[in-house]
């Protein structure tokens, strides 16, 4: 029988293997409840999961921000775009809206013919709460007419601004009078009820706030406008009727023009997107987080049914709003993953735009200095046709001055990022910026910092830990 074999030898080599399963079960045990202690609690202070699926601190979903419960919600920050100032008149917060020709800055001094309110393409953002009475006077300085629509608002029919159905076109250089309660909360936005004048750029956030905000409180409401643009080689006009999109921009600026958002770290963060593309949905992926959906245009999402994700795709005309604790830090890209939207100007390259040490305003400036053509079928990133066609040759380095680039690396919120970050940053691409609240100090107050200096100390783990 088996166990008349079972020896001595058997029997202490047996023993040996049990002390040393034991001993690694030990370990095993410790590194297992090590992970178990890891994964149950939440940290905001580092990436961490915080126990099972429906469990309130579950990837940070209920994790309260700094600021504490019952308080008014924080007001929302749309980087390089205004909002628009009100007075009140008669019961009413009145504000004055202008539809106008916009020239707007996509890149440091490449200046593009778009269609806007009130000098800015996306327009100023009107910023209200719920109970408010709103009177909006919209005044067409635009060459054609227009109606004005309050997208996701439920207000009475007259006031919906759809031409023809429910009020007539507004004409050149006359007004319309616009007012309304608000019962709502949530992400909304204004914009022509005429379709070319959208694919001109004519959009603006309408954001409703709670009298006391919801639970859990965020510390920071960031609002991005997503658009693209059919801009020809060497011209400076959106064309609405084309659908090569080929321009890309966050609130109205194109990577890395566009402003790094930037929060302390620990910090409960909403980021409001809204995509007005014409025509293109947005994939939309942040690095180094996991975030909730809590919102749509359509207002608060129940907790029950928030959604954790990383990529999540936005249509046109909609708004999703992204929750998470700001838990790892770090400059961390945010951006749409569609290939042809993380660069701009994705068009055959012709012109003086493109040609070396030439721009379209030098030529425009002095037309006798017009410059030699470039054969760039003759480039190296063109002899394999299509794929692929060696991307870093369209990068920045090539197209920006020394003066564009200061331009982009002199604002207050990129100071101490890696020095040539702008190379990584491009089309629908911006950054988000977590940083432990010494190093945010630094960067925002008028103190110099070296290129590189907040990302070395954070990567290198020199900073002062919270928690």
């Amino acid at each position: 029988m088996t166990d008349d074999k079972f020896n001595r030898r058997d029997f202490i080599a047996a023993g040996t293997t049990v002390a040393l399963g034991s001993l690694l079960n030990s370990k095993e045990a410790q590194a297992s409840a090590q992970i178990s202690k890891d994964i149950k609690t939440f940290s905001r202070y580092r990436p961490s999961f915080g126990g099972a699926p429906g469990s309130d601190d579950y990837l940070g979903k209920l994790v309260p921000g700094l600021r504490p419960s019952g308080q008014a919600p924080v007001l929302m920050h749309a980087p390089d775009l205004n909002k628009l100032e009100w007075k009140m008149v008669r019961g009413a917060k009145e504000f004055h809206l202008n539809c106008q020709v916009v020239k707007q800055e996509f890149l440091p001094g490449v200046f593009m013919n778009v269609w806007g309110f009130n000098g800015s393409m996306p327009g100023p953002t009107i910023e209200v709460n719920q109970g408010d009475r709103v009177r909006i006077i919209v005044h067409n300085e635009l060459p054609e007419p227009t109606s004005m629509h309050w997208h996701g608002l439920e207000i009475p029919i007259a006031m919906d601004g759809v031409p023809y159905l429910v009020q007539d076109l507004i004409h050149p250089g006359k007004s319309f009078v616009y007012e309304f309660d608000l019962h709502q909360t949530g992400s909304f936005f204004y914009h022509a009820h005429v379709p070319m004048q959208e694919a001109m750029g004519m959009v603006g956030f309408f954001i409703i706030h709670p009298k006391v905000a919801y639970d859990p409180p965020c510390d920071r409401d960031f609002g991005l406008i997503y658009q693209n643009f059919y801009i020809p080689p060497n011209a400076s006009t959106a064309d609405a009727m084309m659908m090569d999109w080929n321009w890309h921009t966050i609130n109205g600026r194109s990577g890395p023009y566009s402003t790094p958002m930037i929060v302390k770290h620990g910090e409960r963060v909403r980021v409001r997107l809204l995509d007005f593309s014409p025509m293109q949905h947005h994939p939309i992926h942040f690095h180094g987080h996991t975030f909730w959906l809590t919102g749509t245009e359509a207002g608060r999402i129940p907790h029950q049914a928030w959604t954790p994700r990383n990529t999540t795709l936005v249509g046109v005309a909609m708004v999703q709003d992204f929750e998470f604790i700001a838990n790892n830090p770090g400059d961390w890209i945010f951006h749409c993953h569609m290939v042809h939207h993380m660069m701009n100007h994705m068009v055959r390259q012709v012109g003086p735009r493109i040609r070396p040490g030439n721009t379209l305003s030098a030529l425009m400036s002095n037309p006798d200095r017009i410059p030699e053509p470039v054969d760039i079928l003759s480039e190296k990133a063109m002899r394999s046709p299509g794929y692929p066609q060696g991307m870093q040759g369209m990068m920045l380095s090539k197209e920006m001055d020394a003066q564009a680039m200061a331009k982009i690396n002199n604002k207050r919120e990129t100071k101490g990022m890696r020095p040539g970050w702008a190379m990584g940053v491009e089309g629908l691409m911006t950054v988000l910026r977590v940083l432990p609240e010494n190093l945010y100090n630094r960067v925002m107050s008028d103190a110099h910092v070296r290129p590189g200096e907040i990302f070395d100390a954070i990567a290198k783990g020199q900073y002062q830990h919270q928690g």
